[in-house]
């Protein structure tokens, strides 16, 4: 086996214990007692209208909570459009 390969091979050994090391520490899913669950929804659902200015919930969240995170995927997808588009001119006038 080459160095590189025994390499490979222990550094996907390490992440995957680390990730089942992470895994089995998280809460089960749609447990009422977790973090989400008890602090972040509420919050959500009490005050999206008074801190967002938005009468939606949904459109709170997206637009005053998770805005960098909005503008960011738009910009991600609007990127990779506008490569798309390059490669098919080339392709064309290629």
């Amino acid at each position: 086996m080459t160095k590189i390969k025994y390499a490979s091979l222990m550094s996907l050994l390490a992440v995957s214990a680390i990730l089942i090391y992470v895994v089995e520490d998280m809460p089960s899913f749609g447990d009422p007692d977790n973090p989400a669950n008890k602090h972040v929804i509420p919050r959500y659902i009490n005050n999206s209208e008074t801190e967002g200015g938005a009468p939606n919930i949904v459109t709170a969240i997206l637009a005053n909570y998770r805005g960098y995170d909005t503008l960011g995927e738009t910009t991600v997808i609007f990127t990779a459009g506008i490569a798309v588009m390059i490669l098919f001119m080339r392709w064309n006038n290629g």
